[in-house]
């Protein structure tokens, strides 16, 4: 087997084969994905009781075991003299401190924005009028404005030409936003739906031809699960210009079954039926009570509508509570003989018989009686035929 020299990074010569490198780096790899998802495993274990000192050790510890992992694949593979002599021609030991500063003030603003984001929770969560979702958009603007700032700061460390850079990414900032202004359109409508919120996560809405329950919105679309499981990814952006029914922002729903009653019985004694029946279900709520009333004269039956309202309205109680209402209304008008009568229609002819001349008037006048005659002879003849076949 083919050997090469391998050269860790002041600690002399060492010699490996092609196999024995490829079996080091990956458990190097291994061992260092290992750690990571442990530490992850743990941190959510631990949920909110972590606080900000212990986040940061933790991820100071990944964060060297990921350089400690770097350093052995870089000395297997004999590539410290070639890192080296990069380093050198960089002359990057002059920004050593600019560097040691970016790091501190990086992690100063993660440290920040940790803290803040412990703050916010703390007082919105004592307060009714902010919700999470608000609590959020709060702490994620917070969390943007610390890192720019952090960000202009570090580059401010490693140029002296701060305003040219800036005007720089100012050119390149339009340029993207030309080629990409269907993408910004959807992240702007993105931050207006954070702010304003509209609606939020778990609320029963409508768009379009769409209805279900939000299960996600972010800055590029808000998805939601129809009542026939499908998952429906809408881009923010169509949501700021179309019509939105929002079913469950208030906390209640009102809901209305129509029942025809026939024209013999009195529309005010179903009524009360009705509403008796309605309101002797459970979820239906009582204030404010069900209500029936009168809409129109069908076909076939004077027409009621049974309007009554229900708590946390979802899709599933809507259909339980509309069957029961249909279900215990029909019940109540059968025991009261009311009657839900069925379309109906009624076929008859005209009283006199339709005839039909064939010809002009000139030929009728000239023809005279023979005309007629003949037209009775052949009437009679057409008859005693039709009877004769008849019998």
């Amino acid at each position: 087997m083919t050997t090469i020299e391998s050269a860790w990074p002041g600690t002399g010569q060492v010699a490996f084969g092609t196999l024995e490198r490829l079996g080091a780096s990956a458990a190097i790899i291994l061992a260092v994905f290992l750690i990571r998802y442990l530490v992850h495993r743990y941190r959510a274990s631990r949920g909110a009781e972590f606080g900000t000192t212990k986040r940061l050790v933790l991820s100071t510890a990944m964060a060297a075991t990921t350089a400690v992992g770097v350093l052995g694949l870089v000395g297997l593979w004999g590539l410290g003299d070639q890192l080296l002599a990069a380093y050198g021609r960089l002359e990057l030991g002059a920004q050593v401190p600019n560097i040691i500063l970016a790091v501190i003030v990086l992690g100063g603003a993660y440290a920040i924005t940790d803290f803040l984001g412990q703050v916010i929770g703390e007082v919105i969560s004592t307060g009714k009028t902010i919700s999470s979702h608000q609590k959020q958009v709060v702490y994620r603007l917070t969390q943007l404005g610390i890192y720019s700032l952090a960000a202009l700061v570090v580059i401010g460390l490693f140029t002296d030409n701060l305003g040219s850079l800036l005007v720089g990414a100012g050119f390149l900032g339009i340029v993207v936003g030309m080629a990409a202004r269907q993408t910004l359109g959807s992240v702007l409508a993105g931050i207006v739906l954070m702010v304003s919120r509209p609606f939020e996560i778990g609320d029963w809405i409508q768009f379009g031809d769409y209805e279900g329950t939000v299960t996600e919105i972010t800055v590029f679309h808000t998805r939601i699960q129809t009542f026939d499981g499908e998952h429906v990814t809408i881009p923010n952006d169509r949501i700021g210009n179309e019509v939105i029914v929002d079913r469950s922002r208030k906390g209640r729903l009102r809901i209305e079954v129509e029942v025809g009653i026939d024209y013999a019985d009195d529309p005010d004694h179903a009524a009360d039926v009705a509403q008796e029946a309605t309101a002797a279900i459970d979820d239906v709520r009582t204030a404010p009570r069900p209500k029936v009333v009168a809409k129109r004269f069908g076909d076939s039956s004077v027409v009621l509508g049974v309007r009554f309202w229900i708590d946390q309205p979802s899709a599933r109680k809507r259909w339980r509570t509309q069957t029961k209402v249909i279900s215990a209304v029909h019940e109540a008008f059968s025991e009261e003989g009311i009657t839900i009568p069925f379309p109906q229609r009624t076929h008859g002819s005209r009283p006199n018989e339709l005839s039909v001349t064939v010809g002009s008037p000139d030929d009728s006048a000239a023809d005279g009686g023979s005309s007629a005659s003949d037209s009775e002879g052949s009437s009679a003849g057409e008859s005693g035929a039709g009877t004769g076949e008849s019998e």
